[in-house]
């Protein structure tokens, strides 16, 4: 459905701009900016109506009336920075995220829908984004085919008509990202018919082939796929440049390959640049402290790439690639007046951010009033159901290693049990995934998460359902009444204390506050963690993946313990 950014009037209103009627709200007077399409640096005055740019040129308006005419001479002005692959909702919600972003100068966000599919009805997860378009921040969606891992009753959940919906949203740009490939391999004609149906929607479909072999990158091009952000070598991104795709280079906080990527780049003069994006690929926070995109055109920079290929591989290129040039990505004539003011080219923070012809940061201070948003609109974790003794049996003989943070595998169990807990010396604990609802539970031994923690409690999981790991029932149970108590969080448990805790209270798995009050608590559990004989890195992925069933090799799920190369659940989920 064709929706229209300006009615009518307010286009009539800035054309009146042009021919003096009407004073512009706003013009950015000697500007040096950044051309986009000449991809050279360019001077003139910048004139913006409302939301919108109505002219770049020499001229200046002859109506001023009210206008704020602001000098910028001696300054650097490039499109706000788009972020092409945003999980909103790693601890943090879209909104956090949002306000945090755009003081960085991130202002446009096309973010995965999961979490709002899984928690939501369709009618309910649309009101709230339409609500949110009235915020200087941007935000576009995906929409996603799969679970990403193993649920019950998953054809129900992603039904023709739920899918659907989504794809009919003129927000939703991109159909994926296709962790479900093999299905889709293996015959799946449900999901190759919501591509095509993304397709004819003018949507692009986002892969998710790690370590692809090129006849798999030319089968899945074949069934749809326009991108991939999973290029982990140089030479993985000339195997998607030689099938067909646009490449999507991702620096993370498990996987920060941004600046090898690049340097493999320079080293083959490849002249590829106007074909790339980048991504931080819903990092987990920590890793925000020093910027997003912006981070990754530092990371550009210093790589060697030029600045206007850095600026618009965060901005132009994603917004040409998606379709929506025509209003984000460039400083020019019908665009939306969002803007980044910087020192110079070779300090992409900038010092002053515009998002939809509003002042946001000035000199470093926020000048915009967010209004408020309630979070709990997009629900709450009320968990109505106590744990027993027979919750808690343990008898399998294999169970889950954690070969890093995200690759598992499986290993034979040998251990002693002792009135409820495992010998303190093992580099292995209990683990259970648990119904959110109560209805059934998966009973298995972990291996490499920790060393030595008592109880562990997280709401905080690829699915919602709750994850319990420890070597002490009692602390166990601890751990989970305390996250009943909180609606939602990860609960450390010590000697019948909270060591830790993080309250994730908006739908059991964001946090109900700032990115900067987060980052502060998120430190603090990967402190603790490792303390304990955490070594792998980032724990809050380590919690998101143990569902996750697009990764090798043993995973739990709501249906069981599922062997992710031979496709079968090992044990199923018990009925409680």
């Amino acid at each position: 459905m064709f929706e229209p950014v300006w009615k009518m009037g307010e286009i009539r209103n800035q054309v009146a701009v042009i021919d003096g009627l009407v004073a512009p709200t706003i013009v950015l007077q000697n500007a040096r900016y950044l051309h986009s399409v000449f991809r050279d640096w360019r001077f003139g005055n910048i004139w913006i109506a409302g939301d919108r740019i109505v002219y770049v040129g020499a001229e200046m308006p002859k109506n001023i009336t009210n206008t704020e005419i602001v000098d910028v001479a001696g300054k650097t002005i490039v499109p706000g920075y788009i972020e092409p692959h945003v999980h909103p909702h790693q601890l943090y919600n879209p909104i956090s995220f949002a306000k945090y972003a755009m003081k960085t100068g991130t202002s446009v966000m096309l973010c995965d829908n999961l979490v709002l599919f899984l928690s939501l009805p369709n009618k309910k997860a649309f009101s709230i984004l339409d609500s949110w378009k009235k915020l200087p921040t941007q935000f576009y969606w995906w929409v996603r085919f799969d679970s990403q891992s193993q649920l019950e009753h998953e054809s129900e959940v992603f039904s023709m008509e739920a899918v659907l919906e989504w794809i009919e949203r003129p927000d939703v740009l991109m159909g994926g990202e296709l962790t479900g490939w093999p299905q889709l391999m293996a015959g799946d004609d449900q999901m190759l018919y919501w591509i095509q149906a993304a397709k004819l929607k003018g949507k692009k479909i986002e892969a998710h082939l790690p370590g692809a072999s090129e006849k798999t990158l030319a089968k899945m091009r074949l069934f749809g796929a326009n991108g991939d952000h999973e290029a982990m070598t140089v030479d993985e991104v000339e195997a998607r440049i030689n099938q067909g795709y646009a490449v999507t280079l991702r620096h993370s906080s498990i996987r920060p390959d941004l600046p090898e990527l690049l340097k493999g780049i320079m080293e083959r003069q490849w002249n590829i640049f106007h074909h790339l994006m980048m991504t931080t690929d819903g990092s987990t926070s920590t890793f925000y402290e020093d910027g997003i995109m912006d981070k990754c055109i530092r990371v550009a920079l210093e790589a060697g790439v030029s600045p206007v290929d850095a600026y618009n591989m965060a901005s132009y290129n994603v917004a040409k690639y998606y379709g929506v040039s025509n209003i984000h990505g460039m400083v020019g004539t019908g665009r939306f007046a969002t803007l980044n003011i910087l020192e110079d080219e070779f300090h992409p923070t900038p010092q002053a951010v515009m998002a939809k012809g509003q002042w946001m940061y000035r000199d470093g201070e926020e000048v915009y009033d967010w209004p408020e948003t309630d979070m709990a609109q997009l629900g709450q974790l009320n968990i109505d159901f106590a744990l027993t003794e027979e919750d808690f049996q343990f008898s399998m003989p294999f169970g889950i290693e954690l070969v890093n943070n995200v690759i598992t595998k499986p290993y034979s169990v040998n251990l002693h049990l002792n009135k409820g807990s495992v010998v303190q010396n093992e580099d292995e604990c209990y683990l259970m995934l648990l119904d959110k609802y109560g209805h059934w539970r998966v009973n298995t031994f972990i291996k490499g998460f920790v060393g030595n923690v008592e109880g562990f409690a997280s709401s905080y999981s690829t699915t919602g359902d709750i994850i319990l790991i420890g070597k002490d029932i009692q602390a166990m149970k601890q751990a989970f009444e305390r996250l009943k108590q909180l609606n939602g969080g990860i609960v450390l448990i010590e000697q019948g204390e909270v060591v830790h805790e993080i309250p994730l209270t908006v739908a059991g798995c964001m946090y109900d506050g700032t990115m900067e009050q987060l980052i502060e608590v998120e430190r603090t559990l990967i402190h603790v963690l490792e303390q304990r004989g955490f070594s792998k890195g980032d724990p809050v992925y380590s919690l998101l993946f143990l569902q996750s069933t697009h990764l090798p090799y043993i995973r739990i799920t709501p249906k069981g313990l599922y062997d992710v190369m031979k496709k079968k659940i090992l044990m199923p989920a018990i009925m409680r």
